[in-house]
């Protein structure tokens, strides 16, 4: 149990007095009943923002926030239909919702995926609080009665909203066979499939960019080295699938904390503290010192946050993805969709496509 987790299980601890000041009528009770909703309502905010800062993230808090803001809502929401304050159908739809993505979350658990929170649930979840708020104050300020009803319309649409792009976001999840599809199909950027019993048994499933990339690396005599945060070094490890890799590949640097980024890429301590390491700024600084460390004609990096909790405003998804050439160094700003495994191969899918355009265009300048 730790400061996150504590503050978790306050908004369930605060449930049945809510629902008690919001039955059992006195001077001021709905009034009261606002105040500590507000209040409890932030400690959503502060569970995940203490636990990030302190490095407490744990299993017990990943489960138990989300539950803890069904509850606390839901729980509410009851109450105020009990009261005749809201129509029951506004609850159902809410209901719907949150039970749709817990067996989003169920299903996708079973099949190894995480299904990490989307920005849009985030501000559903403002939306709906804003309306329960304005809900409980309509009874002793008939006045707020159109802004309640305008505010319950708003929560509604971005809970169906979330809905939908929770699905859309997690599509591999409810419809697997279509990611292994693509994976067979040898999709860009997609790891190939597993070979049949017999076949290839004396090397590793090649990524059809790694094999592109290589013969480009080798065809314009060009050397490459990366830097990865976020991947782990899966992008090295799809370039080193390629048999004959030594010619080109001369290392890699996986930097996960800015220690490392400082210290081994020369990434500036400035850098990190103003903008963070899942930043454009710091993806340009680790292409050019990992280029610089291994002296080599072509570079990579990629920083992101992969999930499956955002980090701060920014949220899971998030990459930069830059490339550092003998002409300079850009870098690409990229939003994944899926869970963390799948936002990591399609970061280092991405970077294989942006070397190979790298290697094409410097290949030729060496040519000419």
């Amino acid at each position: 149990m730790n400061l996150p987790n504590a503050l978790t299980l306050s908004r369930l601890a605060a449930i049945p007095l809510l629902m008690v000041l919001l039955i059992v009528p006195f001077e001021g009770h709905d009034q009261i009943a606002a105040v500590l909703f507000v209040a409890f309502s932030f400690t959503d905010t502060l569970d995940g923002q203490i636990a990030r800062r302190r490095g407490t993230v744990s299993n017990l808090g990943k489960f138990l926030d989300p539950l803890a803001d069904k509850l606390f809502v839901l729980s509410v929401l009851i109450v105020l239909v009990q009261e005749g304050l809201v129509a029951a159908w506004v609850v159902v739809v809410i209901f719907s919702r949150e039970l749709l993505i817990t067996i989003l979350r169920s299903v996708g658990a079973s099949q190894g995926h995480v299904v990490a929170a989307a920005p849009m649930g985030k501000t559903k979840t403002a939306m709906q609080m804003a309306a329960v708020v304005l809900l409980i104050l309509q009874r002793p300020y008939p006045q707020l009665v159109p802004f309640a009803q305008l505010a319950v319309g708003v929560a509604i649409i971005f809970t169906i909203g979330s809905g939908v792009d929770y699905l859309w976001r997690f599509r591999h999840v409810v419809w697997p066979a279509a990611g292994e599809t693509r994976r067979a199909g040898g999709a860009p950027g997609s790891l190939p499939p597993t070979p049949a019993p017999g076949a290839g048994r004396g090397e590793s499933p090649v990524d059809p960019l790694a094999r592109e990339l290589g013969g480009l690396l080798v065809t314009g005599r060009l050397t490459l080295s990366v830097a990865e945060s976020c991947t782990g070094g899966l992008l090295a490890s799809l370039v080193t699938d390629q048999p004959g890799s030594s010619a080109y590949f001369l290392g890699g640097v996986v930097a996960y904390a800015d220690d490392v980024k400082h210290a081994e890429l020369g990434v500036p301590a400035a850098l990190l503290t103003r903008h963070g390491a899942v930043s454009r700024e710091v993806a340009l600084a680790m292409a050019e010192g990992v280029r610089s460390r291994f002296e080599t004609t072509l570079a990579a990096s990629i920083t992101g946050i992969a999930g499956p909790d955002a980090e701060g405003s920014k949220p899971v998804g998030l990459t930069y993805i830059a490339v550092a050439t003998p002409r300079g160094t850009s870098c690409n700003e990229y939003m994944f969709s899926g869970d963390r495994w799948s936002n990591r191969r399609q970061a280092a899918g991405q970077a294989l496509r942006l070397l190979i355009e790298a290697a094409r265009a410097n290949a030729g300048k060496l040519a000419s």
